[in-house]
């Protein structure tokens, strides 16, 4: 009988060995405290997640975890835990030594004695604060898609509209709507790409201007900085507007010459962004360009400008058509990403 027991012994031993290790090379936190709240066992991963090491936390009440505005929630624990009701998990906040909070999904189990008695509780406690930042994010992005495909339907109602009136017929005005809708569908898909956090101006200047070909015949010259998405719609019709009229009349129809895109911001409390579409013809046009005189013209000279608290001006000769923008850097930017150079 002895040596059964002695076996017995041993394989609980084992088995405890098993456990203790299980528990200590868990990445989550497993505390385990009396019915008076007091913690008994303090594992690795809680050390890592709350910054107190199990010297300084075995032997101190759980509630130095608890925000005081959740305090209620172990007083709540006990009770139930008392009373041998099943806990299922949830998601709260804890403390951290530091006073920084965390966000963690707690399951609670009862621990009992060889007698079945309820003595204490085991916690485990895994950080979410990663998902849950995660989920704000997206509930962020949500907001914004809203805002901005709110936003959208009105710019196209616009474009309807607008087209309509200067379209001679219902071929001309489907060509036309076509093309605006794709190129607010290129500022859309950068918005996109970026999370709706707006794109670099190059990026926008090169995707509005890739439908009409010729790109060795633009040159594209300015600091890196990136754009907001209000910015991203507005000057990617202004764009769409100059290539469309390029590509008819002038330089990216294949008539020769060349177009340089640059700005550049200046400093101070009045910083602006002053960008330039400088498009040059090898020789004179024989007319004037008519895109633009229009919608074009619209876009260009009063909707972009306005949107972005700025000023537009147009210069036309035979051999030349230059616009220019102006706007406070609060208007347009999101942030300056990089220095004075070609993008």
């Amino acid at each position: 009988m002895q040596g059964e027991r002695e076996n017995l012994d041993e394989g609980e031993r084992i088995i405890e060995a098993r456990l203790a290790a299980i528990i200590d090379s868990s990445f989550d936190a497993v505390i385990a405290k009396d019915l008076n709240s007091v913690i008994t066992h303090w594992n690795p991963a809680a050390e890592r997640m709350f910054g107190y090491t199990a010297e300084e936390a075995i032997g101190r009440s759980i509630t130095m975890l608890i925000p005081p505005h959740l305090q209620s929630e172990e007083t709540d624990i006990i009770r139930r835990i008392r009373a041998n009701e099943r806990i299922e998990s949830y998601e709260t906040v804890r403390l951290r030594k530091d006073g920084s909070t965390v966000f963690v999904s707690l399951t609670v189990s009862p621990i009992r004695n060889p007698s079945g008695e309820v003595v204490g509780a085991s916690k485990i406690a895994r950080d979410i604060t990663q998902s849950k930042e995660s989920e704000r994010r997206i509930r962020v992005l949500l907001r914004e898609i809203n805002h901005r495909v709110k936003n959208q339907y009105a710019v196209i109602l616009s474009l309807i509209r607008e087209t309509g009136l200067s379209s001679v017929s219902i071929d001309e005005f489907q060509a036309k709507i076509r093309t605006r809708i794709a190129s607010l569908a290129a500022s859309h898909d950068l918005l996109v790409r970026s999370e709706w956090t707006g794109s670099t101006l190059a990026e926008l200047v090169k995707a509005q201007l890739a439908p009409f070909g010729h790109e060795n015949l633009v040159t594209i010259s300015g600091p890196l900085v990136s754009i907001s998405p209000n910015a991203v719609q507005n000057l990617g019709m202004a764009f769409h507007e100059l290539g469309t009229n390029s590509a008819k009349y002038g330089v990216l129809s294949g008539a020769g010459g060349a177009i340089t895109v640059s700005w550049s911001v200046s400093r101070g409390p009045a910083a602006e962004l002053a960008m330039t579409w400088d498009e040059n013809f090898d020789e004179p046009l024989v007319a004037e360009p008519q895109a633009g005189r229009g919608f074009g013209t619209v876009v260009l000279e009063r909707v972009t400008p306005v949107a972005l608290n700025g000023r537009a001006s147009t210069t036309r000769t035979a051999s030349r058509i230059t616009w220019t923008l102006e706007a406070p850097v609060s208007s347009v930017l999101m942030e300056e990403a990089g220095a004075e150079g070609d993008a």
